[in-house]
């Protein structure tokens, strides 16, 4: 993978004119050291209609400077950025194309703009002569790649970057002394950005995050704003997933799951012979997803339990036999997640998301009142959910009554989210709801990892036994975990009794 960075800067308006003032009276700073001025070439690419653009992506090919090569930047937060570079290939590198596939799809990236940019540096730094930040006043000159040549614009920035480790408030104290010198932070969030709008005859769209929708009104409205957030952030999340950033495959699989979860839920609102289809692809994803999930929780939970054993009672190579087995089940999943996103059937899918939420397969009940058509959904699933609560109940201890906890569990699941999607047009009591489902379900969770646990803890004393180790710390820690399910066992009666209260269904149905 390239190397990556995070990016904290600040821009702001500034003129051929504009005067620095004397920064060493911003807390912190003992120096400004001039690093001199260099001249910078970037070509940006994207799509013909800009797609990369509309969600705040750049990409562009830089010659000049410390960092010449590919960057590619993705938004974090106002002014964070993390930015992926790599050597100045002349083709976009196979790196950086996989990070961009889930937008990208199948189409090509083109040259959209030129910046030319004199860049005057400063280094901000402590008492000891550490960076703690970057100064350029940059005068930039842009044009639009277009056949014939293009519109052209040019204005001049100041950008503050923070150094790597700095503290962010030194951003405030060094923004504090442009202010009062008469500087004011940029309308742009980027030279990109300020260069689309002023060579474009037209606006460029606005991020996915910030684009407008009419507020929903109706029951399929409600349903339709959820499913595109899940989609929307499926998309999002496959770059950071390819970057293997922590939680991102969990909420990748999360975002798969709630989506799934919401064709199924609210049939009455959208007609399933569509969405099933999807639905079905959907539960794939989930499935390819969840091999590196799982192995996450899992190596979690037996780390802390192995953690947990007395010197006294830890024999054998037992640390070094979990590091083993965790590299290969690890390594394997990771493989079985990018093979998944690399495929065409993950493109397919995409592609199929995006057609069904264009022309969303909407049936009568869609149009009526939320408070009508969403409650109803809501406590079908809580039905459903008492059923096999009901029959995990009435199972001995055992394998049969793990399976039907499992089932439950599912259950909790599906009837979280379908209360979460009503959330925005229920209110508190969908909220509730969901809270109540959300303690059942971790109950049940915990229980179903117990069971996952115990089948591998099982696996890693017959491997120490055949390799000739003792297998005492496994046994050791199976018990511990038998001991466990069984708490939650004990546990879920209780919980349940506070999720299954009629005040809620009333409250619900009201």
């Amino acid at each position: 993978m390239a190397d990556s960075k995070r990016e904290i800067e600040r821009k702001y308006e500034a003129t051929t004119d504009t005067r620095l003032p004397d920064l060493r009276k911003a807390a912190g700073v003992a120096a400004v050291v001039h690093r001199g001025v260099s001249e910078l070439d970037a070509v940006y690419y994207d799509t013909p209609d800009l797609r990369l653009a509309a969600d705040s992506l750049t990409l562009r090919r830089r010659s000049g400077g410390s960092d010449a090569g590919w960057h590619l930047k993705f938004p974090v937060a106002p002014g964070v950025r993390d930015e992926i570079q790599a050597p100045p290939a002349g083709a976009l590198p196979p790196d950086l194309a996989a990070l961009l596939r889930s937008r990208l799809r199948d189409a090509e990236v083109v040259p959209v703009v030129r910046l030319l940019t004199t860049r005057d540096v400063h280094h901000l730094t402590d008492a000891q002569g550490g960076l703690l930040a970057e100064l350029s006043v940059d005068e930039v000159c842009a044009e639009r790649l277009t056949e014939g040549g293009g519109p052209t614009a040019a204005w001049t920035e100041i950008e503050v970057e923070l150094a790597d480790d700095a503290d962010p408030a030194l951003l405030d104290a060094v923004e504090k002394r442009l202010r009062k010198a008469g500087v004011r932070p940029a309308a742009s969030a980027s030279k990109l950005a300020r260069a689309l709008e002023e060579t474009a005859g037209e606006p460029r769209p606005a991020p996915t995050a910030q684009r407008k929708r009419p507020a929903p009104v109706t029951a399929g409205d409600h349903v339709l704003a959820y499913a595109r957030r899940q989609a929307e952030a499926i998309v999002t999340l496959d770059p950071a997933v390819r970057r293997d950033l922590p939680d991102s495959v969990h909420r990748m699989r999360v975002a798969t799951r709630r989506l799934r979860s919401a064709f199924k839920t609210y049939r009455a609102v959208l007609d399933r012979t569509v969405t099933d289809p999807v639905g079905d692809e959907l539960k794939w994803l989930a499935t390819e997803l969840g091999a590196g999930r799982d192995h996450e929780v899992l190596e979690a939970r037996l780390r802390a339990d192995l953690g947990g054993v007395p010197r006294t009672l830890l024999l054998g190579p037992a640390t070094a036999r979990l590091d083993v087995w965790s590299a290969a089940h690890g390594t394997a999943s990771r493989e079985r997640v990018l093979a998944a996103l690399d495929g065409e059937r993950y493109l397919a899918l995409l592609e199929a998301l995006d057609a069904l939420l264009a022309d969303p397969p909407l049936r009568p009940s869609a149009g009526r009142a939320p408070g009508e058509v969403l409650p109803r959904a809501v406590l079908k699933e809580y039905d459903r959910l008492a059923a096999r609560v009901a029959r995990a109940f009435g199972q001995p201890p055992g394998h049969d009554r793990d399976v039907a906890t499992h089932e439950a569990r599912k259950a909790a699941k599906r009837a979280r989210y379908a209360a979460e999607a009503a959330r925005p047009a229920l209110g508190k009591p969908a909220r509730k709801f969901a809270k109540r489902m959300k303690a059942v379900q971790s109950v049940l969770g915990d229980h179903q990892d117990s069971v996952v646990a115990r089948a591998t803890l099982r696996g890693l004393a017959v491997q120490a036994h055949a390799a000739g180790e003792t297998a005492f710390t496994w046994g050791l820690l199976y018990g511990e975990e038998e001991a466990a399910a069984a708490d939650r066992e004990r546990e879920l009666p209780e919980v349940w009794a506070r999720a299954s209260r009629p005040r809620l269904r009333s409250a619900l149905k009201g």
